[in-house]
C-alpha cells in the first residue's frame, strides 16, 4: 500500500483548467501544462490497496489500478508505465476521454470523493512518453498470415496493435483522409490534442502496421474481394448512424448532425479548411442532446464565437448525488459539468422539440419545444408550457443507432445482425462469415472508450487464436459483457 493515510489525510485534487476567458479564443487542450505533477503522487497515495479493488471492476481493460497507483507514488515511473501499458494500448486516450467508470467503483468513493485515477493514468502516460518508455514493439517473427482491420478508430486501432505484435501483417483501412475515427474527427482538439494520435499511429507504423486512408470497404473496395485477400478480416468501423429527429421544419437548412458538424471544426484544425462550412459564428445556436457529444458541439460552438448556446435534454435534470437506485459500484447518472458547460450557455431538461420553423429562404431561425414528464414509465407532454427559442444552428446529438447500412459492406460480406441492429457474433468476435470478425461499437452498439479498446484486444485474440490454433493474447473482455447496472 503507497500510503495508509493518505486517504485520510489527502484531499481529491484534480487537473486544472485554464481560464473561460483565455482558452475560448483558441483550441487547445483546456488543462493548464503540468498542473497534475505537483501533486499526483499525494493523489496516488489516496488509494487504498484494497483486498477486491473494484475499480478493476469498473474498468473493462482489468487496469490494474493499485499498482501503478503505488509506483507514481514512489516516483518509479517506469514500471508504473509498464503496469499502465500492459492492459491499455492506449492510455492517454482514455485519461483525457474516458467518463472514468473506474473512478464510481472506487471504494473509497462509497463516502469519500474518490481516487483520480484518470488524472493519474493520463500523468503515466505523459511521463513515459517524456521518459522514452514508449517504444515501438515490433514482432519477433512474422506469422506469415495477413489481417486486415476495417476502421481505425480506438477499436480498431487496438486489435491492429496486438495481431501486428502477435507477428501478423496487419493492414488498416479508413474511409476519412487520416487515421483515428472518430478519435480524429468526432473529437474536439480541446479534449484531446491530434498530436497523441500521431504518435501512436508512428509508433504503430515502426512496429509493422500499415495504414490505408480515403478507401472504403463497400465502395471503394467490395467487401468479398477484400475477405478474399487477407486470411482474416477484422471490422471496426463503429456505430456510425446517428439518430434523427424526424419533426416537421427537419428539411431546413441549418440543421446538422453532431457527426456532421464536428469533422468540420477539426478539419479546419488540421489545416484543410480556413473557415468551417457549417460555423457557429454569430448564431443562436441549440444542441438538442445532453451527453458528451452534445457538450463537444457545445465547446465548438464557444470557440467559432456563437451568439448564444441552448443545450436540451428529454430527460429530467440527474442529480448531484448518487440516487439511492443507483448505488456503488455502479456508474450512476450524475448532473455533470463540462469544461464545455463551464464556458457558458443554457442547459435545459426535460424537453421535447415538437417543430422547426424557418424563414423565407428555408434557413432554421427558431425551435419550438413543451415540457415533458414521465407517468407510469412513459413520456408525457406538459399541456400549456410550450414555448418558441431562437436558431439558427442545431446540431443533433441524440446517439447512434448502429453501423452504416449505406456504403454496402453489411450486405457483400453477407453478415448476420443481431436484435439490436448490431453485426452479430460468437464469444471468439467472429461473425457468420469465416474468417471475418467484430470489434467495438460495430458489434456492441454505442459505448465508451475503453470498451472499445477492450473489444478490441479481446477480438484481435480471436483472430490470432483463427490463424494459428491457439493465442496468448489477453481478453479482457466478453462480447456479451456489459458494465454493472441495475
Amino acid at each position: 500500500m503507497a500510503d495508509p493515510k493518505g486517504f485520510l489525510t489527502t484531499g481529491r485534487e484534480v487537473a486544472q483548467t485554464r481560464p473561460v476567458p483565455e482558452r475560448v479564443k483558441d483550441w487547445n487542450e483546456v488543462y493548464v501544462p503540468g498542473s497534475l505533477l505537483p501533486v499526483i503522487s499525494k493523489q496516488a497515495g489516496r488509494c487504498m490497496d484494497c483486498g477486491i479493488p473494484f475499480c478493476h471492476q469498473g474498468c473493462p481493460l482489468g487496469n490494474l489500478i493499485p499498482e501503478w497507483n503505488d509506483y507514481v507514488y514512489r516516483d518509479d515511473w517506469t514500471a508504473a508505465s509498464e503496469r499502465l501499458h500492459a492492459t491499455n494500448n492506449f492510455p492517454e486516450f482514455t485519461g483525457k476521454l474516458c467518463p472514468a467508470p473506474c473512478e464510481a467503483s472506487c471504494v473509497l468513493g462509497i463516502n469519500q470523493p474518490p481516487v483520480t485515477i484518470k488524472n493519474v493514468e493520463v500523468t503515466i502516460a505523459e511521463k513515459a512518453w517524456e521518459r522514452g518508455d514508449v517504444t515501438p514493439q515490433p514482432p519477433e517473427r512474422l506469422s506469415g498470415k495477413t489481417v486486415a482491420v476495417i476502421g481505425s478508430g480506438p477499436a480498431g486501432l487496438a486489435a491492429a496493435q496486438q495481431l501486428t505484435r502477435a507477428g501478423h501483417t496487419v493492414a488498416v483501412f479508413e474511409r476519412a483522409d487520416r487515421i483515428g475515427g472518430l478519435l480524429r474527427y468526432g473529437i474536439p482538439e480541446f479534449k484531446m490534442e491530434k498530436r497523441h494520435i500521431n504518435r501512436r499511429i508512428e509508433q504503430m507504423r515502426a512496429e509493422g502496421t500499415r495504414f490505408r486512408t480515403e478507401m472504403e470497404i463497400g465502395r471503394d473496395i467490395n467487401a468479398a474481394k477484400l475477405r478474399k485477400r487477407y486470411d482474416a478480416v477484422v471490422i471496426a468501423v463503429g456505430a456510425t448512424t446517428a439518430r434523427d429527429l424526424p419533426v416537421p421544419g427537419r428539411e431546413l437548412n441549418g440543421i446538422h448532425q453532431a457527426m456532421e458538424y464536428l469533422p468540420l471544426a477539426n478539419k479546419v484544425q488540421e489545416g484543410d479548411l480556413t473557415v468551417s462550412p457549417i460555423s457557429a459564428e454569430g448564431k443562436h445556436v441549440v444542441v438538442i442532446g445532453g451527453g458528451d457529444t452534445g457538450a463537444d458541439c457545445v465547446g465548438t460552438a464557444h470557440r467559432q464565437g456563437a451568439a448564444s448556446v441552448t443545450q436540451l435534454e428529454i430527460m429530467p435534470q440527474p442529480g448531484e448525488e448518487r440516487a439511492p437506485n443507483q448505488p456503488w459500484p455502479t456508474f450512476p447518472m450524475l448532473y455533470k459539468v463540462t469544461s464545455a458547460h463551464e464556458e457558458g450557455g443554457e442547459r435545459v431538461y426535460s424537453v421535447s422539440t415538437t417543430h422547426f420553423e424557418g424563414d423565407e429562404d428555408g434557413n432554421v431561425q427558431g425551435l419550438h419545444l413543451i415540457e415533458v414528464e414521465f407517468k407510469d414509465g412513459k413520456l408525457e407532454q406538459k399541456p400549456g408550457t410550450e414555448r418558441r427559442i431562437p436558431a439558427q444552428l442545431v446540431t443533433l446529438a441524440m446517439g447512434f443507432t448502429g453501423t452504416d447500412r449505406e456504403n454496402g459492406m453489411v450486405e457483400q460480406f453477407g453478415l448476420e445482425l443481431d436484435a439490436r441492429g448490431n453485426i452479430a457474433r460468437d464469444e471468439h468476435y467472429a461473425t457468420n462469415v469465416d474468417g471475418v470478425f467484430v470489434a467495438g461499437d460495430a458489434g456492441r452498439g454505442q459505448s465508451l472508450i475503453v470498451w472499445a479498446i477492450a473489444e478490441g484486444r479481446s477480438a484481435a485474440r480471436g483472430v490470432d487464436r483463427y490463424l494459428t490454433g491457439g493465442s496468448s493474447l489477453p481478453a479482457p473482455i466478453r462480447p456479451t459483457d456489459r458494465a454493472l447496472t441495475v
